[in-house]
């Protein structure tokens, strides 16, 4: 009895991890796990390839290097139903020691960083590398608060089905925790 229903029960489950497949990206690859945009106090420029958008950050933190975070990005191309990037630029600097919240302008998706470190203040000035796709983005975007929940944590946040940008960025300050 149990060997009818594991094989009635099978093709079922086979057929609906095939449709889930078609809405869920593995794993991204990071590359090596040593392998980060930036090192410690340091800048660093990261940009995706032509075509393809920010899908996964990753960050870790120390406070014995400055408070300070190693980061990586990882790409993917952006879907379909946006067609081609049309243009790209880069947004506004967003300086160290100061509260911001951007977003790309002009419908834009983010497709890298730019970011310097500050020694005098242990933070980070940051700016976005942005494209704009030829049919327009939807606008149904709201900013996530779960990515990290507090300074010193570290993230792994992943875009894990199509049609999930980011957008843009938003940051605390605090002169006590720098």
């Amino acid at each position: 009895m149990d060997l009818i229903l594991l094989c009635a029960f099978l093709p079922l489950v086979s057929m609906a991890w095939g449709q889930y497949g078609d809405y869920y990206y593995g794993p991204y690859n990071y590359g090596d796990n040593d392998e980060w945009a930036n090192v410690y106090r340091q800048g660093f420029n990261f940009q995706c390839p032509h075509g393809q958008v920010i899908v996964a950050v990753r960050s870790v933190f120390s406070k014995k290097e400055g408070s300070d975070r190693l980061w990586n990005y990882a790409c993917m191309p952006a879907a379909q139903s946006l067609g081609e990037p049309t243009e790209c630029w880069w947004e506004e600097i967003n300086r160290a020691g100061t509260e911001w919240y951007q977003t790309c302008s002009n419908n834009g998706l983010v497709a890298g960083f730019q970011s310097q470190y500050f020694p005098s203040v242990l933070d980070r000035e940051w700016q976005f590398y942005c494209c704009r796709y030829s049919r327009r983005c939807p606008y149904s975007c709201w900013l996530t608060t779960e990515y990290p929940g507090h300074y010193g944590e570290d993230m792994d946040m992943m875009m894990y089905t199509y049609d999930y940008y980011i957008r843009g960025a938003t940051t605390t300050f605090s002169a006590v925790d720098r």
